[in-house]
Protein backbone atom coordinates (compact mmCIF):
# COMPACT_ATOMS: atom_id res chain seq x y z
CA UNK A 1 0.00 0.00 0.00
CA UNK A 2 1.52 3.33 -1.04
CA UNK A 3 1.62 6.43 1.15
CA UNK A 4 -0.89 9.25 0.75
CA UNK A 5 0.46 12.70 -0.01
CA UNK A 6 -0.70 16.10 -1.24
CA UNK A 7 0.60 18.10 -4.17
CA UNK A 8 -0.26 21.52 -5.54
CA UNK A 9 -0.22 21.78 -9.34
CA UNK A 10 -0.10 25.23 -10.89
CA UNK A 11 -1.36 25.03 -14.46
CA UNK A 12 -2.28 27.39 -17.26
CA UNK A 13 -5.40 26.39 -19.19
CA UNK A 14 -6.04 27.75 -22.70
CA UNK A 15 -9.80 28.34 -22.65
CA UNK A 16 -10.28 27.75 -26.35
CA UNK A 17 -8.61 24.35 -26.19
CA UNK A 18 -9.39 22.77 -22.82
CA UNK A 19 -11.83 23.08 -19.92
CA UNK A 20 -11.25 22.65 -16.23
CA UNK A 21 -13.82 19.86 -16.28
CA UNK A 22 -11.52 17.89 -18.57
CA UNK A 23 -8.60 18.57 -16.23
CA UNK A 24 -10.56 17.39 -13.20
CA UNK A 25 -11.64 14.21 -15.00
CA UNK A 26 -8.06 13.45 -16.03
CA UNK A 27 -6.78 13.91 -12.47
CA UNK A 28 -9.50 11.66 -11.08
CA UNK A 29 -8.85 8.96 -13.67
CA UNK A 30 -5.13 9.00 -12.78
CA UNK A 31 -5.86 8.39 -9.10
CA UNK A 32 -6.00 11.92 -7.67
CA UNK A 33 -8.63 13.59 -5.51
CA UNK A 34 -9.01 17.37 -5.94
CA UNK A 35 -9.49 19.05 -2.57
CA UNK A 36 -8.96 22.74 -3.42
CA UNK A 37 -8.90 25.05 -6.46
CA UNK A 38 -7.45 28.57 -6.41
CA UNK A 39 -7.59 30.95 -9.36
CA UNK A 40 -4.27 32.79 -9.63
CA UNK A 41 -4.86 34.74 -12.85
CA UNK A 42 -7.74 34.89 -15.26
CA UNK A 43 -7.67 36.48 -18.73
CA UNK A 44 -9.77 36.19 -21.85
CA UNK A 45 -7.54 33.55 -23.45
CA UNK A 46 -6.24 31.62 -20.45
CA UNK A 47 -6.60 31.02 -16.74
CA UNK A 48 -3.95 30.00 -14.22
CA UNK A 49 -5.04 27.86 -11.29
CA UNK A 50 -3.48 26.12 -8.31
CA UNK A 51 -5.08 22.70 -7.91
CA UNK A 52 -4.49 20.85 -4.62
CA UNK A 53 -4.65 17.10 -5.09
CA UNK A 54 -4.59 14.24 -2.58
CA UNK A 55 -3.09 11.09 -4.04
CA UNK A 56 -0.96 8.06 -3.37
CA UNK A 57 2.74 8.68 -4.00
CA UNK A 58 2.71 6.12 -6.80
CA UNK A 59 0.22 8.29 -8.73
CA UNK A 60 2.24 11.51 -8.45
CA UNK A 61 4.28 11.22 -11.64
CA UNK A 62 1.36 9.69 -13.55
CA UNK A 63 -0.94 12.65 -12.88
CA UNK A 64 1.67 15.20 -13.92
CA UNK A 65 2.47 13.17 -17.04
CA UNK A 66 -1.20 13.03 -18.05
CA UNK A 67 -1.67 16.77 -17.56
CA UNK A 68 1.43 17.62 -19.60
CA UNK A 69 0.15 15.50 -22.45
CA UNK A 70 -3.22 17.28 -22.65
CA UNK A 71 -3.65 19.93 -25.39
CA UNK A 72 -4.12 23.43 -24.02
CA UNK A 73 -2.62 22.61 -20.60
CA UNK A 74 0.74 23.95 -19.45
CA UNK A 75 1.99 22.67 -16.11
CA UNK A 76 3.78 25.65 -14.56
CA UNK A 77 4.91 24.10 -11.29
CA UNK A 78 4.30 21.14 -8.99
CA UNK A 79 4.76 21.56 -5.23
CA UNK A 80 4.77 18.61 -2.84
CA UNK A 81 3.62 19.72 0.62
CA UNK A 82 5.75 17.10 2.30
CA UNK A 83 8.85 18.51 0.62
CA UNK A 84 7.82 22.07 1.51
CA UNK A 85 7.76 21.10 5.21
CA UNK A 86 11.40 20.03 4.92
CA UNK A 87 12.72 23.13 3.11
CA UNK A 88 15.73 24.45 5.02
CA UNK A 89 15.43 21.67 7.58
CA UNK A 90 12.85 21.24 10.35
CA UNK A 91 14.77 22.30 13.47
CA UNK A 92 16.84 25.27 14.60
CA UNK A 93 18.76 26.50 17.67
CA UNK A 94 17.34 29.47 19.55
CA UNK A 95 18.88 31.26 22.57
CA UNK A 96 17.00 31.27 25.86
CA UNK A 97 17.65 34.97 26.43
CA UNK A 98 18.49 37.89 24.13
CA UNK A 99 21.87 39.64 24.03
CA UNK A 100 20.85 43.31 23.92
CA UNK A 101 23.83 45.18 25.34
CA UNK A 102 27.44 44.94 26.45
CA UNK A 103 26.50 43.77 29.93
CA UNK A 104 24.48 40.86 28.52
CA UNK A 105 27.42 39.95 26.30
CA UNK A 106 29.84 39.99 29.21
CA UNK A 107 27.64 37.55 31.15
CA UNK A 108 26.88 34.97 28.47
CA UNK A 109 30.26 35.18 26.76
CA UNK A 110 33.48 36.98 27.54
CA UNK A 111 34.63 37.79 30.20
CA UNK A 112 31.97 36.38 32.56
CA UNK A 113 31.76 32.96 30.94
CA UNK A 114 35.33 32.22 32.10
CA UNK A 115 34.19 31.91 35.73
CA UNK A 116 31.55 29.38 34.72
CA UNK A 117 34.01 27.40 32.62
CA UNK A 118 36.47 27.21 35.53
CA UNK A 119 33.70 26.11 37.89
CA UNK A 120 33.04 23.16 35.56
CA UNK A 121 36.77 22.52 35.20
CA UNK A 122 37.05 22.20 38.97
CA UNK A 123 33.88 20.10 39.25
CA UNK A 124 32.88 18.41 35.93
CA UNK A 125 29.54 17.40 37.43
CA UNK A 126 28.49 21.04 37.26
CA UNK A 127 28.17 20.65 33.48
CA UNK A 128 24.72 19.24 34.24
CA UNK A 129 23.60 22.41 36.00
CA UNK A 130 25.54 25.07 34.10
CA UNK A 131 25.28 23.84 30.49
CA UNK A 132 22.69 22.30 28.20
CA UNK A 133 24.12 18.83 28.86
CA UNK A 134 21.36 18.05 31.37
CA UNK A 135 18.72 18.19 28.64
CA UNK A 136 20.42 17.15 25.41
CA UNK A 137 20.49 13.94 23.40
CA UNK A 138 22.56 13.15 20.31
CA UNK A 139 20.59 11.25 17.67
CA UNK A 140 23.37 9.31 15.94
CA UNK A 141 23.14 7.36 12.69
CA UNK A 142 25.31 6.13 9.84
CA UNK A 143 22.30 5.95 7.50
CA UNK A 144 22.60 2.21 6.87
CA UNK A 145 19.12 1.07 7.98
CA UNK A 146 16.76 4.00 7.51
CA UNK A 147 13.06 3.26 8.00
CA UNK A 148 12.09 0.84 5.23
CA UNK A 149 14.65 2.40 2.90
CA UNK A 150 17.82 0.58 3.95
CA UNK A 151 21.33 1.89 3.37
CA UNK A 152 20.71 5.34 1.88
CA UNK A 153 23.63 7.19 3.46
CA UNK A 154 24.04 9.86 6.14
CA UNK A 155 22.80 12.82 4.09
CA UNK A 156 19.57 11.07 3.13
CA UNK A 157 19.09 9.99 6.76
CA UNK A 158 19.17 13.60 7.96
CA UNK A 159 15.42 14.36 7.44
CA UNK A 160 14.53 11.33 9.57
CA UNK A 161 16.92 12.38 12.35
CA UNK A 162 15.53 15.93 12.27
CA UNK A 163 12.03 14.49 12.66
CA UNK A 164 13.23 12.46 15.64
CA UNK A 165 14.65 15.62 17.20
CA UNK A 166 11.29 17.35 16.74
CA UNK A 167 9.53 14.53 18.58
CA UNK A 168 12.02 14.65 21.45
CA UNK A 169 11.33 18.36 21.88
CA UNK A 170 7.58 18.41 21.40
CA UNK A 171 6.77 15.34 23.48
CA UNK A 172 9.40 15.47 26.23
CA UNK A 173 10.99 18.93 26.11
CA UNK A 174 14.40 17.41 25.25
CA UNK A 175 16.85 19.20 22.94
CA UNK A 176 18.06 16.59 20.45
CA UNK A 177 20.63 17.05 17.70
CA UNK A 178 20.98 14.96 14.52
CA UNK A 179 24.50 13.53 14.14
CA UNK A 180 24.84 11.79 10.77
CA UNK A 181 28.19 10.04 10.36
CA UNK A 182 29.93 9.38 7.07
CA UNK A 183 31.40 6.06 8.17
CA UNK A 184 30.20 2.48 8.61
CA UNK A 185 33.19 1.42 10.69
CA UNK A 186 32.06 0.40 14.20
CA UNK A 187 35.41 1.45 15.69
CA UNK A 188 35.12 4.90 14.11
CA UNK A 189 31.50 5.33 15.19
CA UNK A 190 32.32 4.39 18.78
CA UNK A 191 35.32 6.73 18.79
CA UNK A 192 33.33 9.65 17.36
CA UNK A 193 30.41 9.25 19.74
CA UNK A 194 32.75 9.03 22.72
CA UNK A 195 34.55 12.16 21.52
CA UNK A 196 31.36 14.24 21.28
CA UNK A 197 29.72 12.82 24.40
CA UNK A 198 30.79 15.62 26.82
CA UNK A 199 28.15 17.89 25.30
CA UNK A 200 25.28 15.44 25.67
CA UNK A 201 23.28 13.88 28.48
CA UNK A 202 22.34 10.83 26.40
CA UNK A 203 22.94 9.05 23.09
CA UNK A 204 20.10 7.78 20.90
CA UNK A 205 21.46 5.44 18.24
CA UNK A 206 19.23 5.28 15.20
CA UNK A 207 18.98 3.39 11.91
CA UNK A 208 22.31 1.54 12.19
CA UNK A 209 22.26 -1.82 10.42
CA UNK A 210 22.41 -5.16 12.19
CA UNK A 211 24.59 -6.80 13.40
CA UNK A 212 27.00 -3.82 13.78
CA UNK A 213 24.42 -1.97 15.86
CA UNK A 214 24.74 -4.53 18.68
CA UNK A 215 28.51 -4.12 18.99
CA UNK A 216 28.33 -0.33 18.75
CA UNK A 217 25.68 -0.02 21.42
CA UNK A 218 27.33 -2.53 23.76
CA UNK A 219 30.70 -0.80 23.57
CA UNK A 220 29.23 2.66 24.10
CA UNK A 221 27.24 1.47 27.11
CA UNK A 222 30.44 0.03 28.58
CA UNK A 223 32.61 3.06 27.83
CA UNK A 224 30.29 6.02 28.53
CA UNK A 225 28.69 7.21 31.77
CA UNK A 226 25.54 8.54 30.06
CA UNK A 227 22.57 6.51 28.81
CA UNK A 228 22.91 4.92 25.37
CA UNK A 229 19.78 3.58 23.69
CA UNK A 230 19.38 2.07 20.22
CA UNK A 231 15.76 2.89 19.49
CA UNK A 232 15.37 0.48 16.58
CA UNK A 233 16.13 -2.32 19.01
CA UNK A 234 14.75 -1.34 22.36
CA UNK A 235 12.11 1.21 21.44
CA UNK A 236 10.39 -1.33 19.21
CA UNK A 237 10.72 -4.01 21.90
CA UNK A 238 9.34 -1.81 24.69
CA UNK A 239 6.25 -0.76 22.73
CA UNK A 240 5.66 -4.30 21.43
CA UNK A 241 5.76 -5.60 25.00
CA UNK A 242 3.37 -2.84 26.12
CA UNK A 243 0.89 -3.78 23.42
CA UNK A 244 1.26 -7.48 24.14
CA UNK A 245 0.61 -7.04 27.88
CA UNK A 246 -2.70 -5.39 27.09
CA UNK A 247 -3.57 -7.82 24.29
CA UNK A 248 -3.06 -10.71 26.73
CA UNK A 249 -5.44 -9.02 29.16
CA UNK A 250 -8.05 -8.82 26.40
CA UNK A 251 -7.83 -12.55 25.60
CA UNK A 252 -7.33 -13.66 29.19
CA UNK A 253 -3.91 -15.29 28.78
CA UNK A 254 -0.66 -15.03 30.75
CA UNK A 255 2.75 -13.97 29.42
CA UNK A 256 4.44 -16.80 31.30
CA UNK A 257 2.43 -19.52 29.55
CA UNK A 258 1.73 -18.31 26.00
CA UNK A 259 3.74 -19.48 22.99
CA UNK A 260 5.24 -16.47 21.17
CA UNK A 261 6.74 -16.59 17.67
CA UNK A 262 9.01 -13.68 16.73
CA UNK A 263 9.86 -13.43 13.02
CA UNK A 264 12.67 -11.29 11.60
CA UNK A 265 15.65 -11.66 13.90
CA UNK A 266 17.52 -8.46 13.16
CA UNK A 267 18.04 -5.54 15.53
CA UNK A 268 14.38 -5.26 16.56
CA UNK A 269 13.71 -9.00 16.58
CA UNK A 270 16.63 -9.80 18.86
CA UNK A 271 15.62 -7.06 21.28
CA UNK A 272 11.97 -8.13 21.28
CA UNK A 273 12.98 -11.68 22.20
CA UNK A 274 15.23 -10.44 25.00
CA UNK A 275 12.55 -8.05 26.26
CA UNK A 276 9.91 -10.78 26.35
CA UNK A 277 12.24 -13.04 28.32
CA UNK A 278 13.11 -10.22 30.73
CA UNK A 279 9.40 -9.63 31.32
CA UNK A 280 8.77 -13.28 32.20
CA UNK A 281 7.91 -15.04 28.92
CA UNK A 282 9.08 -18.67 28.89
CA UNK A 283 8.07 -19.94 25.46
CA UNK A 284 9.66 -17.70 22.82
CA UNK A 285 10.56 -18.97 19.34
CA UNK A 286 12.81 -16.86 17.10
CA UNK A 287 12.37 -17.45 13.36
CA UNK A 288 14.33 -16.03 10.44
CA UNK A 289 14.88 -17.00 6.80
CA UNK A 290 16.95 -19.97 7.92
CA UNK A 291 14.10 -21.29 10.06
CA UNK A 292 13.61 -21.65 13.80
CA UNK A 293 16.67 -20.67 15.81
CA UNK A 294 17.67 -23.35 18.29
CA UNK A 295 20.43 -25.04 20.21
CA UNK A 296 22.90 -27.21 18.36
CA UNK A 297 23.16 -25.08 15.22
CA UNK A 298 26.14 -22.84 14.45
CA UNK A 299 25.33 -19.20 13.72
CA UNK A 300 27.66 -16.52 12.41
CA UNK A 301 25.68 -13.84 14.22
CA UNK A 302 26.67 -13.91 17.91
CA UNK A 303 23.26 -12.50 18.86
CA UNK A 304 21.63 -15.56 17.34
CA UNK A 305 23.99 -17.76 19.35
CA UNK A 306 22.80 -16.03 22.52
CA UNK A 307 19.15 -16.37 21.53
CA UNK A 308 19.59 -20.04 20.71
CA UNK A 309 20.59 -20.65 24.32
CA UNK A 310 17.54 -18.97 25.88
CA UNK A 311 14.66 -19.49 23.41
CA UNK A 312 12.89 -22.48 21.86
CA UNK A 313 12.90 -24.59 25.06
CA UNK A 314 11.54 -27.70 23.31
CA UNK A 315 14.13 -27.58 20.54
CA UNK A 316 11.59 -27.33 17.71
CA UNK A 317 13.12 -27.46 14.24
CA UNK A 318 11.77 -26.40 10.88
CA UNK A 319 10.16 -23.39 9.24
CA UNK A 320 7.72 -20.68 10.26
CA UNK A 321 4.85 -23.09 9.64
CA UNK A 322 6.26 -25.45 12.27
CA UNK A 323 6.70 -22.64 14.81
CA UNK A 324 3.18 -21.30 14.24
CA UNK A 325 1.30 -24.51 15.06
CA UNK A 326 -0.39 -23.88 18.39
CA UNK A 327 1.21 -20.45 18.85
CA UNK A 328 -0.73 -17.87 20.84
CA UNK A 329 1.20 -14.83 19.62
CA UNK A 330 2.94 -13.80 16.38
CA UNK A 331 5.24 -10.77 16.39
CA UNK A 332 6.68 -9.82 13.00
CA UNK A 333 9.47 -7.37 12.25
CA UNK A 334 10.41 -8.84 8.89
CA UNK A 335 8.71 -8.01 5.60
CA UNK A 336 5.51 -8.25 3.54
CA UNK A 337 4.05 -11.60 2.58
CA UNK A 338 5.82 -13.59 5.30
CA UNK A 339 2.62 -14.57 7.11
CA UNK A 340 -0.03 -16.63 5.31
CA UNK A 341 -3.64 -17.45 6.16
CA UNK A 342 -2.71 -21.11 6.75
CA UNK A 343 -0.29 -19.95 9.46
CA UNK A 344 -3.09 -18.09 11.20
CA UNK A 345 -5.42 -21.05 10.94
CA UNK A 346 -2.87 -23.22 12.76
CA UNK A 347 -2.58 -20.87 15.76
CA UNK A 348 -4.25 -21.37 19.12
CA UNK A 349 -7.70 -19.95 19.82
CA UNK A 350 -7.90 -16.21 20.59
CA UNK A 351 -4.64 -15.60 18.79
CA UNK A 352 -2.70 -12.31 18.81
CA UNK A 353 -0.87 -11.05 15.71
CA UNK A 354 1.50 -8.06 15.65
CA UNK A 355 2.39 -7.65 11.95
CA UNK A 356 4.79 -4.75 12.41
CA UNK A 357 6.79 -4.62 9.16
CA UNK A 358 6.52 -1.07 7.84
CA UNK A 359 5.13 0.24 5.56
CA UNK A 360 3.88 -3.14 4.32
CA UNK A 361 3.09 -5.65 7.11
CA UNK A 362 3.72 -9.39 7.07
CA UNK A 363 0.08 -9.93 6.11
CA UNK A 364 -2.55 -7.45 4.97
CA UNK A 365 -4.61 -6.48 8.04
CA UNK A 366 -7.87 -6.74 6.11
CA UNK A 367 -7.01 -10.37 5.37
CA UNK A 368 -5.76 -11.26 8.86
CA UNK A 369 -8.42 -9.69 11.05
CA UNK A 370 -11.03 -12.39 10.49
CA UNK A 371 -8.65 -15.09 11.77
CA UNK A 372 -7.24 -13.44 14.91
CA UNK A 373 -8.63 -11.97 18.12
CA UNK A 374 -6.22 -9.02 18.44
CA UNK A 375 -4.34 -7.46 15.53
CA UNK A 376 -1.67 -4.73 15.65
CA UNK A 377 0.59 -3.23 12.98
CA UNK A 378 3.26 -0.57 12.63
CA UNK A 379 0.93 1.60 10.56
CA UNK A 380 -1.11 4.64 11.61
CA UNK A 381 -4.06 3.85 9.31
CA UNK A 382 -5.08 0.75 11.30
CA UNK A 383 -5.95 0.34 15.00
CA UNK A 384 -3.23 -0.59 17.51
CA UNK A 385 -0.16 1.03 15.99
CA UNK A 386 3.07 -0.20 17.59
CA UNK A 387 5.09 3.01 17.36
CA UNK A 388 8.50 3.72 18.93
CA UNK A 389 7.42 7.31 19.57
CA UNK A 390 5.51 5.99 22.58
CA UNK A 391 8.80 4.96 24.15
CA UNK A 392 11.94 7.01 23.58
CA UNK A 393 10.79 10.50 24.71
CA UNK A 394 9.64 9.27 28.11
CA UNK A 395 12.55 6.90 28.64
CA UNK A 396 15.11 9.63 27.95
CA UNK A 397 13.13 12.19 29.97
CA UNK A 398 13.27 9.88 32.96
CA UNK A 399 16.91 8.87 32.44
CA UNK A 400 18.02 12.50 32.09
CA UNK A 401 16.02 13.71 35.07
CA UNK A 402 17.56 11.12 37.41
CA UNK A 403 20.93 11.17 35.60
CA UNK A 404 21.02 7.44 35.13
CA UNK A 405 24.30 6.22 33.67
CA UNK A 406 22.54 3.50 31.72
CA UNK A 407 19.07 2.32 30.74
CA UNK A 408 18.72 -1.13 32.25
CA UNK A 409 16.45 -3.99 31.14
CA UNK A 410 14.36 -3.39 34.26
CA UNK A 411 13.86 0.25 33.26
CA UNK A 412 12.73 -0.86 29.79
CA UNK A 413 10.25 -3.38 31.19
CA UNK A 414 8.95 -0.69 33.56
CA UNK A 415 8.51 1.65 30.59
CA UNK A 416 6.51 -1.00 28.72
CA UNK A 417 4.23 -1.56 31.71
CA UNK A 418 3.76 2.20 32.05
CA UNK A 419 2.73 2.57 28.39
CA UNK A 420 0.27 -0.30 28.81
CA UNK A 421 -1.15 1.34 31.97
CA UNK A 422 -2.13 4.47 30.05
CA UNK A 423 -4.97 2.43 28.55
CA UNK A 424 -7.54 2.26 31.35
CA UNK A 425 -9.37 -1.04 32.07
CA UNK A 426 -12.71 0.37 30.89
CA UNK A 427 -11.09 1.47 27.61
CA UNK A 428 -9.25 -1.77 26.84
CA UNK A 429 -10.58 -3.81 23.92
CA UNK A 430 -9.42 -5.59 20.75
CA UNK A 431 -9.22 -2.31 18.85
CA UNK A 432 -7.49 -0.32 21.61
CA UNK A 433 -4.54 -2.02 23.31
CA UNK A 434 -1.99 0.79 22.93
CA UNK A 435 -2.36 4.56 23.51
CA UNK A 436 -1.97 7.24 20.87
CA UNK A 437 1.43 8.90 20.54
CA UNK A 438 -0.41 12.20 21.18
CA UNK A 439 -1.74 11.04 24.54
CA UNK A 440 0.00 13.41 26.96
CA UNK A 441 -0.05 10.82 29.75
CA UNK A 442 2.44 8.56 27.94
CA UNK A 443 5.63 10.55 28.59
CA UNK A 444 4.48 11.29 32.16
CA UNK A 445 3.81 7.61 32.95
CA UNK A 446 7.03 6.37 31.31
CA UNK A 447 9.20 9.02 32.96
CA UNK A 448 7.80 8.16 36.38
CA UNK A 449 8.30 4.41 35.90
CA UNK A 450 11.87 4.84 34.63
CA UNK A 451 12.86 7.10 37.53
CA UNK A 452 11.25 4.85 40.15
CA UNK A 453 13.05 1.82 38.77
CA UNK A 454 16.37 3.67 38.55
CA UNK A 455 16.07 4.82 42.18
CA UNK A 456 15.14 1.36 43.43
CA UNK A 457 18.07 -0.26 41.59
CA UNK A 458 20.61 2.41 42.53
CA UNK A 459 21.06 3.58 38.92
CA UNK A 460 19.81 7.10 39.70
CA UNK A 461 22.56 9.61 40.46
CA UNK A 462 20.07 12.39 41.17
CA UNK A 463 16.66 12.49 42.83
CA UNK A 464 14.28 14.76 40.88
CA UNK A 465 12.39 17.26 43.06
CA UNK A 466 9.08 15.42 42.63
CA UNK A 467 10.73 12.29 44.06
CA UNK A 468 12.35 13.98 47.04
CA UNK A 469 10.32 12.00 49.57
CA UNK A 470 12.35 8.94 48.57
CA UNK A 471 15.73 7.98 50.07
CA UNK A 472 18.90 9.12 48.35
CA UNK A 473 20.44 6.52 46.02
CA UNK A 474 23.66 4.81 47.02
CA UNK A 475 26.81 6.53 45.74
CA UNK A 476 28.17 4.79 42.68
Amino acid sequence: MSISTTIVIRMEIQKSVATFGEVAAAIGAAGGDIVAIDVIRSAKEATTRDVTVNLHESANEQIVKVLKSMPGIRVVNVSDRTFLVHLGGKIEISPKLPIKNREDLSQVYTPGVARVSMAIHNDPGKAYSLTMKRNTVAVVTDGTAVLGLGDIGPEAAMPVMEGKAMLFKQLAGIDAFPICLNTKDPDAIVQIVKAISPGFGGINLEDIASPRCFEIERRLIDELDIPVFHDDQHGTAVVALAGLLNALRVVGKQLETVRIVVVGIGAAGVSICNMLLAAGARHVYAVDREGIIGRGAAYRNPEWERLAAVTNPEGIEGSLADAMRGADVFIGVSGPGVLQVEHLESMAQDSIVFAMANPNPEIEPDVAERYVRVLATGRSDYPNQINNVLCFPGIFRGALDCRAATITPAMKVAAAKAIAAVVQPDELNEQYIIPSIFNDKVVEFVRKAVIETAIESGEARRIPPDFMDRPEPETR
